[in-house]
């Protein structure tokens, strides 16, 4: 049995991406933090792997920037 159209609900894919996309001097992308290698490799990752960099490694990075 196969499911319809109507019943079949895609996931989301999660992403940090806020809309401000411009790669700084140091690599990462302004808003997201993310490198160009990881913002061109989001689409491939695992569940499991997007979720270690958004909540691990990308607010590691952000509050490395932080001026303070």
């Amino acid at each position: 049995m196969t499911a319809s159209p109507a019943t079949f609900t895609p996931a989301a894919v999660l992403s940090p991406c806020i809309g401000i996309c411009r790669l700084e001097a140091d690599g990462l992308c302004a808003g997201c933090h993310r490198s160009g290698e990881e913002i061109a490799a989001w689409a491939g990752m695992g569940e499991a792997q997007r979720l270690h960099l958004m909540d691990v490694v990308l607010p590691a990075r952000a509050a490395r920037r932080e001026p303070g």
